[in-house]
This record gives C-alpha cells, sequence and structure tokens, in this order.
C-alpha cells in the first residue's frame, strides 16, 4: 500500500508540474484583441492577457519576450516586454 501511495503522488506531481511549465518565445505581434485581451504572434499563437498587463500599451509590429504558460489550453502571458 505504501508503494502504492508513492507511485501515485510522484504521478500526480509530474502531471500538475508539466502543466504549469513556462516557455518563453521572442516574437512579432501580428495581432491585438482589445476585446478579448489576447496578442497573437507571427507563429499564429494567440496568448491570453491577464489582470494588469494592458492591451492597449502592444502594438501590432512589436517584436517582444513574451513568457507565458498553458493550462486548460489556454496560454496565459505572466510577462512581456520588448525584444531588442
Amino acid at each position: 500500500m505504501k508503494k502504492f501511495v508513492i507511485a501515485a503522488a510522484t504521478v500526480l506531481a509530474a502531471a500538475s508540474s508539466t502543466a504549469a511549465l513556462a516557455r518563453t518565445v521572442t516574437s512579432t505581434i501580428v495581432n491585438v484583441d482589445a476585446k478579448g485581451d489576447a496578442i497573437t504572434l507571427a507563429d499564429g499563437k494567440t496568448l491570453n492577457l491577464p489582470e494588469g498587463i494592458e492591451v492597449e500599451t502592444l502594438k501590432v509590429g512589436e517584436k517582444v519576450i513574451v513568457t507565458y504558460s498553458t493550462k486548460s489550453g489556454k496560454s496565459l502571458v505572466s510577462n512581456i516586454q520588448p525584444a531588442k
């Protein structure tokens, strides 16, 4: 029984940590959706912006470095800054 609990806890920990891995990409914004609080990058990936990151500060054509994580099929930005 003890081995089963340890194995189950290990699987659960691995599954939950995999879903929350943050990714960082450098790309160009090709679309800004002010109503949906989202941006689309040159690779076609649409990222949702949380409270605290104002979509109005971002512009189409701007090159950015974005850190985001994917949870329940949605990509949520945790940090965005201009790329040099």
